[in-house]
């Protein structure tokens, strides 16, 4: 199976050159790994002590953030390398302050594993939550680096746990130490004669109360609200909007909506606001305005949701009508804010958890999106009461970073 998958790596890699040629997100993903090699060979110099972190994507990224922050306290003297998979991720933290060198990750062939591996000679490897790349951790077990799992979370329908899985079983043993979120994965390890496993919990929740430390004022989203009850609308979809917009265009004058969508493409922003009957306007649009006199405020641009939210007296997160389903609700949860979700929301813990708790509420339809959203505008007690129960969900889950940076420090 190994040699198969080996096959199939490099036929997948030239159908996505074909397709890059087709797709703007693809073409980042081919193009952006053609200097990878360079950037390194320019970034690491052979005397470097190196720790490298992998990030499939953005929300992997901001998982391990904590940690990065904390191993690069722990040590000063070693240069940090950040690989992405996704574009969705490097393109938008490329330009970080934590790691001395961001790059994509090439393709999992034996010979850029072993290119990698030789520039940046990692002396402490952290794969963050999953993305398990066969040929770069046989590499790693080959090279004895002390290699974690963090945040790391398994289920049953896993390759690991199928009949065709042993490649990817073997893999695992590269791993010097899983740091899993919750017990079912702890045991599923052990299914497959693992020990060296620790229920450490998830690092987004130390990310996300580290945020309540930093300045999360925004003079705009201040003057727009002007002291007005705020409905937050983040990482919104279609789905979500075609209900949301047919309540906000019958919602009392005393209520404000920020909408953040998830997609921010001009054609699509446009739609969004054709479709609203309220006065509205555009992040893009905000100069010179009295942005008090608005009753709807679209952010058309990125970086400043998780802000945004510090101003919400609700929020609803989108993405529960789509596929895998919602996003990151733990942000608005740290501000101690009640949630609103669609129906997608089961393969998160965070929200299955808070859902079960009533700090969030999950909707299927318009006539309960309009009942949750009435009830929490007009019962001033009911609302405080699910933003209690979300803020002490994050404060009482924190502490993941310290468990493991404790197992690293103290070995």
């Amino acid at each position: 199976m190994f040699f198969l998958y080996n096959i199939l790596l490099v036929l997948a890699s030239q159908i996505v050159k074909i397709l890059a040629l087709f797709s703007p997100k693809i073409k980042l993903f081919v193009n952006g790994r053609k200097t990878v090699f360079e950037t390194l060979s320019a970034k690491i110099n052979p005397e470097d002590q190196t720790i490298w972190f992998h990030a499939a994507s953005l929300g992997e990224y901001e998982q391990g953030l904590p940690v990065m922050e904390k191993i690069k306290e722990e040590f000063p003297n070693h240069k940090i390398v950040l690989t992405f998979f996704s574009p969705s991720g490097y393109e938008v933290r490329k330009n970080n302050t934590i790691a001395d060198a961001t790059v994509y990750l090439p393709l999992d062939t034996k010979s850029n594993a072993q290119r990698f591996l030789k520039l940046v000679h990692p002396e402490l490897v952290f794969f963050i939550k999953y993305e398990y790349w066969p040929n770069y951790l046989n590499e790693l077990k080959r090279a004895d680096v002390e290699t974690y799992l963090i945040s790391g979370i398994f289920r049953e329908n896993q390759a690991f746990f199928k009949w065709y899985g042993d490649f990817y079983r073997n893999a695992l043993k590269a791993f010097d130490c899983f740091f899993v979120q919750n017990e079912s994965s702890k045991k599923l390890l052990q299914s497959l004669g693992h020990q060296n496993i620790k229920i450490s919990g998830d690092t987004r929740f130390d990310r996300v109360v580290s945020i309540l430390d930093r300045d999360n004022s925004l003079n705009f989203i201040e003057q727009f609200k002007n002291n007005t009850t705020t409905i937050v609308i983040g990482s919104s979809w279609p789905k979500d909007e075609n209900l949301l917009v047919n309540f906000i265009n019958q919602a009392d004058a005393n209520v404000k909506f920020i909408i953040a969508p998830h997609n921010i493409k001009t054609e699509q922003i446009s739609n969004l606001k054709s479709q609203i009957t309220k006065s509205a306007i555009l992040f893009s649009e905000k100069e010179n305005q009295n942005l008090a006199e608005f009753q709807v405020f679209i952010i058309n641009t990125i970086g400043i949701l998780t802000k945004i939210y510090s101003y919400a007296d609700i929020a609803y997160v989108g993405g529960g009508f789509g596929n895998p389903g919602v996003h990151n609700i733990l942000e608005p949860a740290t501000f101690g804010i009640p949630i609103v979700v669609g129906p997608n929301y089961s393969h998160f813990a965070e929200a299955t958890a808070l859902v079960n708790m009533e700090g969030c509420i999950s909707i299927n339809n318009q006539t309960e999106l309009n009942d949750a959203l009435d009830n929490l505008i007009s019962n001033d007690d009911i609302r405080h009461e699910k933003g209690h129960i979300c803020e002490t969900f994050v404060q009482m889950n924190k502490g993941a970073t310290e468990v493991i940076i404790k197992h690293i420090c103290n070995k």
